[in-house]
């Protein structure tokens, strides 16, 4: 028997990998679903990346930095690609990527308009199921650009659904399965079925290709003649062999169905369509194309029948070309091999059967007792979403600034421009994204979430992650955290120390937490040195992450003064905490680190005296405010109640009277500081652990009481979902602010966002957001046993239960994905197919926000990066760090 075999190949797997036995990490779904509009490939004067390189280049023009395509594979350098292209027999192109509207196009900013879900998988991609419903129809491009032309941003965004053009049925139900037979093969099953009513034909073609490596003058070692150096795909009948100095010999290879052996080799096999990833710069650009078969070549010859395929089938991509004549409900599967040609293969069927087999096994291991069949798909989904979003990054910002010595050269003010002050970043690594459509891009904190539920399933990834986005290849010299590729500068939310501290629970590695602490501690000097700009321990950081939160932008204020931030003090105090509970946790290994448990201690206590005594705590209302401090005015108060004022009570933890006596000059240190210093007492001391320890909480008992009432309000904060971003008291009482010429309004919108601030396409004014309930529902949970019930929330509150109304929640959360009683899934919204139809309701997708009101998906649709935290809701019920 094989060491992998049996119900726990998955974790031996896990295991290998770690210890670099077997590299079963290096294959995997690594090909984003976009890589036009994106930063990294914007070479224009004006740094509008959605213009430079659009969807209707994507099929024609090589990319620079990484590729994309429909249910993708790629190894962790991405030196191959693998990808299934379709067409339908009436598109006007072959259907190789899936297509959206760029920012400017959609009436809530970018979004993808085609149908796929990421059905399943396991954390070394050994097992992975992908599905797509691909219309029969002439695709309408033109139709959703112009509907979506014409509404505005009161209106709903118009879909592909809502055209009509799966009424009938009349769609293709494509699904990919992908199982390792080794680390470097996979057993390859392509299903469709004819869903329609009539016969129809449907052409197959998986795609194998090479990353464009050559054109840029910045590969010495292939950028000569390709086939010289070895690097070339050859064609024959049911097979493609690729070969690659940097990865050796690759083979597709099609698996004839039984019987069909007798026919011969030649007459069944699908022929071979080659061409090379090289940009059509005679269409595009006027220019001379370097090779006569260009990128676009088989999309051309498969649809207008064209001579745009190498005649002696070779070049640098390729595919094979399977028709399908499909009568009304007929399924076919086609089988391939997609493996290093050295591989020995076993039964293509039985690959297929044992991993999703040893899968099933996986996940049940992983499955609380008591979970319900429909919380533990979900759950399962929600990881196997995570799996999927492992995407290839690749950005040089000193090479992508200074541009390629055989290409055009940048404008000479880009060197000020975008990203300009990160010359020293630079990534080639796989990273955990928000969403492989709509953001191919790692963002700072939803980074910090991804790891955090991807540490339940596979510790040893995620702790890579950490490593990789803490090194001196993403951290600025000064300390800062790159934020998104839009704009390094930005600052999010500092939640990283948090996730470390989640990564160490789920695989207690002291040298990661040592290694991470050390480089935090730079980040945490960062915040310190540039965002306290009245060295008051009250912080600024501007959008931090919740976009169109504020009344106006908080980046970029458009009126003298400073933005004293509820939400980055609140942040900052988190921040000491974990650093503090990290200090913590070594100093119980080695006692040097006790020192470092007292700084944070004590800086925690200035940040919560600040907090409480500068105006941000606002007495009368009993919530938590930004200010507007400006020179020779009285500060003036942004009353308007939201997520930021919440985040203050995310920076609380307990510590025991047992952890105490364990740390002796920790405790010796606290009550010396607060004696010595009684005004920072109450930030520290001022509530009592039920076992007689103390209880770290910027909000006294009162503060807490009366902000959690809020919380628990359906007038205000609490929706049937959860919690929404913004009270939905200021539906009926927006916040007006008319200041220095520039009038500007808060007010309650439960769904898509009215405005267009930061690109318009995601809205905090209103929505329940999963980040933030999961952050405040783990404080709850950490302080609550030991607080218990708020006594007195003030005269008409709520009195709030910690315990209960955290469970309360959660399954508030969760019930945004279960069936509710009259058979709907709130995820889908009020669509009947999406509601009615089981080949849609029963697969939801892990959108980026939810309507307050209804609990319906909104934003990105893929966005199971950190709306996978469902997972963790389903699976640890009360979340949290273990107890001190």
């Amino acid at each position: 028997m094989h060491e992998a075999d049996g119900d726990n190949a998955e974790q031996w797997r896990l295991s290998a990998a770690d210890g670099g036995t077997e590299l079963w990490r290096d294959w995997g779904p690594y090909l984003s679903e976009r890589a036009w509009g994106t930063v990294r490939e914007d070479y224009s004067a004006d740094g509008d990346a959605w213009t430079y390189f659009p969807f209707e280049h994507a099929r024609s023009r090589a990319y620079r930095w990484s590729e994309d395509g429909l249910a993708g594979l790629s190894n962790h350098n991405q030196d191959w690609c693998f990808a299934l292209a379709f067409w339908n027999g009436r598109d006007p192109i072959l259907k190789e990527r899936a297509f959206g509207l760029g920012n400017g196009e959609g009436n809530h900013g970018e979004d993808a308009k085609d149908y796929w879900w990421y059905e399943d998988g396991t954390p070394t991609a050994s097992w992975l199921r992908w599905r797509y419903h691909y219309p029969q129809a002439e695709f309408p491009y033109a139709r959703l650009r112009a509907e979506n032309a014409a509404r505005g941003k009161d209106d709903t965004e118009f879909e592909l659904i809502d055209t009509g053009i799966f009424d009938d049925d009349r769609y293709f139900i494509i699904t990919a399965d992908y199982a390792k037979a080794a680390p470097d093969a996979y057993a390859v099953r392509i299903t469709v079925e004819n869903a329609g009513p009539d016969r129809a034909t449907l052409h197959v073609l998986p795609h194998l290709w090479f990353r464009d490596m050559w054109s840029w003058g910045r590969a010495p070692d292939i950028e000569d003649d390709l086939d010289t150096v070895g690097l070339m795909i050859r064609g024959e009948p049911g097979r493609l062999t690729g070969t690659h100095p940097h990865t050796g010999t690759l083979v597709l290879q099609d698996v004839p169905a039984p019987g069909s052996a007798a026919l011969g080799a030649d007459a069944t096999a699908p022929p071979p369509l080659m061409c090379d990833n090289e940009t059509n710069a005679a269409l595009l650009f006027g220019g001379e194309n370097r090779n006569p078969y260009t990128k676009d070549g088989i999309g051309d010859h498969v649809v207008h029948g064209t001579a745009t395929v190498n005649p002696n089938n070779c070049g640098t991509k390729g595919a094979l070309h399977y028709i399908l004549d499909l009568a009304p409900g007929e399924r076919r599967e086609l089988d391939l091999w997609l493996a290093a040609a050295d591989c020995e293969l076993p039964d293509h069927a039985q690959t297929l059967a044992d991993r999703e087999r040893e899968a099933d096994g996986f996940y049940a291991a992983m499955t609380p007792p008591g979970t319900s069949p429909d919380d533990a798909k979900i759950m399962r989904q929600a990881y196997a979403g995570l799996v999927w979003s492992k995407q290839f990054y690749h950005y040089d910002v000193h090479r992508w600034i200074s541009g390629d010595p055989s290409q055009p050269l940048p404008p000479d003010h880009r060197a000020h421009d975008r990203n300009a002050g990160w010359g020293h970043f630079w990534a080639r690594d796989v990273l955990l994204m928000p969403d492989p459509w709509e953001y191919p891009w790692f963002a700072a904190w939803d980074l910090a979430f991804h790891c955090a539920v991807y540490s339940e399933i596979d510790p040893g990834f995620a702790r890579a992650q950490l490593m990789t986005f803490l090194s001196q290849r993403y951290l600025h010299p000064n300390g800062q955290m790159p934020a998104y590729e839009w704009n390094f500068d930005d600052v999010n939310p500092p939640v990283l120390a948090w996730a470390v501290l989640r990564v160490y629970y789920a695989q207690r590695d002291t040298e990661f937490l040592k290694a991470c602490f050390h480089k935090l501690l730079a980040n945490f000097t960062f915040w310190v040195n540039r965002k306290d700009a009245g060295q008051d321990n009250i912080f600024e950081g501007g959008f931090l992450g919740l976009d169109n939160i504020g009344v106006f932008d908080r980046s970029n204020l458009p009126v003298d003064g400073v933005l004293e931030q509820s939400d980055g003090t609140g942040w900052m105090a988190f921040f000491s905490l974990c650093m503090l509970v990290i200090s913590i946790e070594l100093t119980l290994r080695e006692p040097v680190y006790e020192e470092m448990a007292c700084k944070f201690a004590e800086h925690y206590a200035y940040i919560a005296a600040a907090i409480n005594d500068s105006g941000i705590w606002d007495d009368e209302d009993g919530f938590y405010y930004d200010r507007l401090r400006r020179d020779g005015c009285d500060p003036i108060v942004m009353r308007v109640r939201s997520m930021v004022g919440v985040v203050p009570l995310l920076a609380s933890f307990p510590v025991s009277t047992k952890l105490l006596e364990r740390l002796p000059r920790f405790a010796a240190h606290l009550e010396e500081f607060t004696t010595r210093r009684p005004e920072y007492a109450k930030g520290v001391l001022g509530r009592k652990h039920a076992t007689g320890g103390l209880v770290f909480s910027l909000a006294n008992d009162e503060q807490a009481a009366r902000v959690l009432s809020r919380l628990a309000d359906p007038e205000e904060f609490l929706s049937p979902y959860g919690l929404r971003s913004l009270s939905i008291h200021h539906r009926d009482h927006p916040f007006m602010l008319g200041i220095d010429g520039v009038d500007a309004s808060v007010d309650y919108e439960p769904g898509e966002s009215h405005s267009g601030m930061f690109g318009g396409n995601s809205n905090w004014r209103g929505p329940v957001w999963m980040p933030l309930n999961y952050l405040f529902l783990e404080a709850v949970y950490r302080v609550g046993p030991a607080l218990g019930v708020v006594t007195h929330p003030g005269e008409g509150r709520i009195v709030v239960d910690r315990p209960i109304f955290a469970e309360n929640l959660r399954q508030r959360l969760i019930g945004i994905f279960r069936t509710d009683p009259n058979g709907r899934l709130p995820v889908l919204g009020d669509n009947p197919r999406l509601q009615g139809d089981p080949r849609w309701r029963d697969r939801p997708w892990f959108y980026e926000y939810f309507h307050a009101d209804s609990g319906a998906g909104l934003g990105a649709a893929h966005q199971t990066g950190w709306t996978a935290l469902i997972a963790s809701l389903i699976r640890n019920p009360t979340l949290g760090f273990p107890p001190s």
